[in-house]
């Protein structure tokens, strides 16, 4: 018997849109001779609908106004593993083996949701509620991850700019990064090089978050390493990012012009598998499971560095998560396979 996977998409969400290209190359590699994508579309109000209609409506936002589209709820009863579908004249209750937030950012990544579908009785693919939550807190998996001693880099919290702020800042250092605490995609990041511009950089970040987080600027590469599993924990091949500009932005991470991904990343063996172990260590330790990708600076000296970790990375065919294990000899249907198995194994 099919198993019926509970596929979300969309959400509240600044990273919406990323959430549609991810969630159509979800459905369209999933195998359909093992599942039944039980496809359910929450749209920026918060508001659920099960979609039945073309996948080719998800990518452009036009779910929602080609359809067909009906109103679904997700009920707390723990009497069964169910998603509730409201009906016109009834309620039907569809059974659910297991669900797959394919959702970035607030609402969706940031265990939220997981938290909700936990209460349901329902498995979720991917991080828990207590690891997603802790992974977009980037002061509190810091703060974790320094324990296991992995350098992080400095930074202090905000939730106002004030008369102290400037002096914050300096006691930093710049150049800095003004970042939202619990944001991703690069939303609202700005790196500046003076008190001049760091009024309207906090501004600009407390558009995404109540609380806003002076950082450190790290000289050195980028790079991210995939995980996969909970207790035995494979690896993707690590890529790493060559940039031309200060530092890897919205644009260029969904339409890059100056940056490029190398995949495998060029560093030698040694620096390859310290990439992996360290990656390995913070999953473990920020309590991941299912998949993540872990992001990490390398310095000139050969230090790593912990930037964070992606809970719910970018997933279409053509993503880094889903490349990085491309290049270790596991494809996008296998890896959606292996990532439904783990969660729906009786």
């Amino acid at each position: 018997m099919k198993k019926n996977i509970l596929v979300l998409f969309g959400g509240r969400s600044p990273e919406y849109s990323v959430s549609l290209q991810s969630a159509y190359a979800v459905l369209t590699h999933m195998n359909k001779e093992k599942y039944n994508a039980v496809t359910v579309g929450i749209d920026p109000k918060g508001n659920w609908h099960l979609f039945t209609g073309a996948y080719d409506a998800i990518p452009d936002d036009t779910w929602r106004t080609k359809g067909p589209c009906v109103p679904v709820v997700l009920p707390m009863d723990q009497e069964g593993t169910h998603c509730l579908l409201t009906a016109e004249e009834d309620w039907q209750m569809i059974p659910i083996d297991a669900a797959f937030p394919v959702m970035h950012g607030a609402y969706g990544e940031d265990g939220r949701l997981q938290g909700a579908l936990e209460m349901a009785g329902i498995p979720v693919i991917g991080c828990g509620m207590t690891a997603s939550a802790l992974c977009m807190d980037k002061r509190l998996a810091h703060q974790i991850v320094s324990l296991y001693g992995i350098h992080t880099a400095r930074s202090v919290c905000i939730s106002c700019y004030d008369r102290n702020t400037a002096s914050l800042a300096e006691r930093i250092g710049y150049p800095l990064y003004v970042k939202p605490l619990r944001a991703g995609s690069s939303y609202g990041i700005r790196r500046i090089v003076s008190d001049h511009d760091l009024q309207e950089a906090v501004k600009n970040a407390l558009q995404y978050d109540d609380t806003v987080l002076l950082e450190e600027e790290i000289i050195g590469e980028e790079c991210g390493c995939a995980i996969l599993g909970t207790e035995d924990l494979f690896s993707g091949v690590p890529d790493r990012i060559v940039l031309e500009s200060a530092y890897y932005d919205y644009a260029e991470k969904y339409a890059p012009v100056t940056s490029k991904i190398l995949c495998p990343s060029g560093y030698e063996d040694a620096m390859v598998q310290k990439i992996i172990d360290t990656a390995k260590t913070i999953y473990r330790a920020l309590g991941c499971a299912g998949f993540a990708r872990v992001d990490l600076f390398v310095r000139e000296d050969g230090e790593l560095v912990f930037n964070e970790v992606n809970t719910i990375p970018g997933f279409t065919a053509h993503s880094r998560y889903p490349q990085m294990m491309q290049k270790a000899g596991i494809s996008f249907e296998q890896l959606l396979d292996r990532l439904i198995e783990e969660r729906t194994a009786s």
